[in-house]
C-alpha cells in the first residue's frame, strides 16, 4: 500500500506547481495591465501563493 501514497504525493506537487506557476502567470499579466499597482499584485500573488503551498503540505502530510 506504499505505491499510492506515493502515486498521491506526486499529484499533489504537481498540482501545487501548476497551481503556483499560473498563480505567476496572472500577477505578470496583471501587472503588464496595471504597472501602477505591481506592489500591491506582487503582494497578493506572493501571499496566495505561500497559502497553496501550505495546503500542499497538509496534503503531504495528510498522508502519512
Amino acid at each position: 500500500m506504499e505505491i499510492p501514497k506515493i502515486v498521491g504525493a506526486g499529484l499533489v506537487i504537481i498540482g501545487t506547481g501548476i497551481g503556483i506557476g499560473l498563480i505567476g502567470r496572472g500577477a505578470m499579466d496583471a501587472i503588464g495591465r496595471q504597472p501602477d499597482a505591481s506592489n500591491k499584485i506582487l503582494v497578493a500573488a506572493i501571499v496566495i501563493a505561500a497559502l497553496v503551498e501550505g495546503i500542499a503540505f497538509a496534503a503531504l502530510f495528510a498522508v502519512n
